[in-house]
């Protein structure tokens, strides 16, 4: 079993694959001689997956894990965690803005016993309105909200320890988030500074629609983080309340009506409907947060399914060596 796994995800990278081959390659055999390279194709439409497969069909190092359409990022690294063997897992994109000659620094950092290394893009090539500004409000914001101080969520430049990464479900954008949800398992975290390149070769996946994605992922993460296994103390709060408020006013207008004698309906019909109202989303809230606590139930007992399908998965068997017996 090798030591060290590293995995990239590659979607229409066929401008890339064999650079960052040769450079992951030339800098692990430098490191270790123990490890392997586990590369998802995400359902590329280009000569990705082909010149993948050349390079599996030649060095038993390399695991190619095709899937069977586009999934996403999270998906495909999902998948990539799931199939690698290594002890330390470092994952990075294939489009070489990850800098190969920096996978050492997270491999020291977890060698020296930390559960998730994240890169920390200090100083970025990006464009400023489109990238920049937009990252720096939603990693200021992930920070605050995780209680994780870490600089830089987005980047997929990271390392983790298998027992760490493969307790964390993988769906949705939260890849960028996992140092939050392995923060909730007690993981430790550290930041190791790594350098930003511009693209050499092809077209950037990224836009700003994907802001906004990000912004209901932070809201879903601030949740998963504080109420992940206790949904009810969220919903049954809120329901506790609007039934609270909408007893308190029918109380209200029951007592006015015994007292006054007045037409209360005709007078106060508003608060009537206002009370029913407050009653009704008081159970139906309690009613949600108790069928979040089955969930949260059935996640605990029953097997996950995978957010991706896997279309084929090639690996070369390496080739085994007789001994000559020389008696």
């Amino acid at each position: 079993m090798p030591r060290y796994s590293i995995v990239v995800p590659f979607h229409n990278e066929e401008e890339n694959v064999t650079k960052l081959y040769d450079r992951v390659k030339e800098v692990m055999e430098q490191v270790a001689s123990s490890f392997e390279l586990v590369f998802v194709d995400d359902g590329s439409r280009d000569r990705t997956y082909r010149l993948l497969e050349e390079i599996a069909a030649v060095d038993s190092r390399v695991l190619l894990v095709k899937l069977r359409r586009n999934f996403g990022q999270t998906s495909a690294l999902a998948a990539g965690f799931d199939h690698a063997s290594g002890e330390l897992i470092l994952a990075m994109d294939g489009d070489l803005q990850h800098d190969p000659a920096e996978i050492p620094l997270f491999l020291a950092k977890l060698e020296e016993g930390y559960d998730v290394v994240s890169g920390w893009r200090a100083q970025r090539a990006d464009n400023m309105v489109m990238r920049r500004i937009p990252s720096g409000v939603a990693n200021w914001l992930m920070a605050r909200l995780s209680g994780v101080d870490i600089h830089d969520f987005g980047t997929t430049f990271k390392g983790y320890r298998r027992e760490v990464i493969q307790n964390i479900p993988l769906y949705g954008e939260m890849h960028r988030f996992i140092p939050a949800l392995a923060s909730w398992y007690g993981a430790s975290i550290c930041e190791v500074a790594i350098s930003n390149p511009a693209r050499e070769a092809g077209r950037s996946h990224y836009g700003i629609s994907r802001t906004f994605r990000v912004f209901f992922d932070l809201l879903t993460i601030r949740f998963l983080l504080k109420y992940m296994t206790r949904p009810l103390h969220f919903f049954g709060s809120i329901g506790a309340l609007a039934e609270v408020g909408g007893a308190g006013i029918a109380l209200w207008l029951l007592a006015y009506k015994l007292i006054s004698g007045h037409d209360v309906i005709g007078e106060h019909g508003p608060w009537f409907v206002i009370a029913a109202v407050l009653i009704l989303a008081g159970i139906q809230l309690i009613g949600v947060g108790l069928l979040g606590e089955l969930q949260v139930r059935h996640f605990f007992t029953q097997a996950q399914r995978s957010p991706y399908a896997v279309d084929r998965i090639v690996r070369m068997k390496p080739v085994e060596q007789g001994i000559e017996d020389r008696g």
